[in-house]
């Protein structure tokens, strides 16, 4: 009886098995994968995938550089590099059934510069000296590193704007005189996009001054950089209650709508109990923030925060009233490049990455 209840078992177990392994779905690979390669006309160093198969639920575009390599997922087949430097670069597309199951193309694609895309150094720039101002507190980004005025926020959810990048410390880097914070298109830490978010809390924070940044801009649908302050209460008071300047945001657009040639300047407070907020916005008459250097000041007193693009007076806001008491306290600064969120929206198939914001300095005078 014993023998014939472990035949019958083994019986069972094996019919089992066969029964689930037939029930396993066969997977059905892509075939005529077609890919079409494009270096852009208007944009230098934009390189443009499309790509089409029979079968595919998904593609995988891989975009080789000199560090390495940055994979875009997408579910049309289509994706957008740009590159900062001459070179012959190496691109794999591949069409997937599934994460196991693709076939793939390798490619390969000349990329030439007329300049040194993305770092212009033509542009706007502003003076180390005003009448009747002191130079308090300087960053010119020489060197190789941060200095240790500057640390950094990392983590994603985007502090409550629903943000889609990670922030870590290895989107910032010092180069060549400028500070770089970049804008990328990879999986980490359950983020579609990676970035960076400094701050200067803790180390140096002012009340009242002139300050002067210079910077180059990113550009595309769902990119929003931004330089500016928060109230060093806000770790007892909290949010709008510490105030907030912002001296320069830019709300990406496609590169054809008015998005990447306007900024905006804005100041955000408390108000018995309910955010209140006061801003205004610059456009330049052509091209876009990302062509070369501009400088997004604000000039702030007991009396008036006024933001400045490159001298011109753009906006500007009374705060002597009692209710505006939080903008009579030291702030800090803050540098970042969000990608995605509730003002700007999600990147799509026309946003490149990697992209990057180009800090030459940020100078205060009092």
């Amino acid at each position: 009886m014993k023998k014939q209840f472990i035949f019958i078992l083994i019986l069972s177990i094996i019919f089992l098995g066969c029964k689930q392994k037939e029930n396993i779905p066969n997977v059905v690979l892509p075939s005529n994968l077609n890919v079409d390669i494009q270096v852009s006309n208007t944009v230098e160093g934009l390189v443009s995938v499309n790509a089409s198969a029979e079968s595919a639920n998904y593609y995988a575009i891989e975009f080789f550089n000199m560090n390495g390599s940055t994979v875009i997922e997408t579910d049309d087949g289509s994706a957008f590099y740009q590159y900062t430097e001459s070179n012959s670069y190496k691109i794999i597309v591949r069409a997937h059934a599934s994460f196991e199951n693709y076939i793939e193309k390798e490619e390969f694609v000349n990329v030439t510069l007329t300049q040194n895309s993305g770092n212009p150094e033509e542009g706007y720039t502003t003076p180390l000296t005003y009448p009747g101002y002191e130079l308090v507190w300087n960053d010119e980004f020489d060197g190789n590193t941060l200095s240790g005025d500057w640390t950094h926020e990392i983590g994603n959810s985007g502090w409550g704007n629903n943000e889609l990048q990670y922030y870590r410390p290895q989107n910032t880097e010092v180069i060549d005189g400028y500070l770089v914070i970049t804008a990328k298109n990879e999986l980490y830490g359950g983020s579609n996009y990676t970035s960076s978010r400094i701050i200067t809390k803790n180390a140096q924070s002012f009340q009242y001054g002139r300050i002067d940044i210079r910077a180059l801009l990113p550009q595309g649908k769902g990119l929003w950089p931004a330089l500016w302050m928060l109230g060093n209460s806000i770790t007892s008071a909290g949010w709008p209650a510490c105030g907030e300047i912002d001296i320069m945001e830019m709300v990406g657009e496609n590169f054809v709508n008015e998005g990447n040639n306007t900024v905006y300047g804005t100041a955000h407070w408390d108000n018995n109990g309910q955010h209140a907020q006061y801003g205004g916005s610059s456009s330049i008459a052509s091209g876009k923030y990302s062509d070369e250097f501009h400088v997004f000041s604000i000039i702030w007193d007991s009396n008036s925060i006024k933001w400045l693009r490159d001298d011109v007076l753009y906006n500007q806001l009374n705060i002597s009233a009692s209710g505006l008491s939080e903008f009579h306290q030291e702030f800090f600064f803050i540098f970042n490049v969000a990608v995605g969120g509730n003002w700007p929206g999600n990147p799509n198939s026309s946003t490149p990455f990697p992209q990057q914001m180009k800090v030459d300095y940020i100078r205060v005078f009092q």
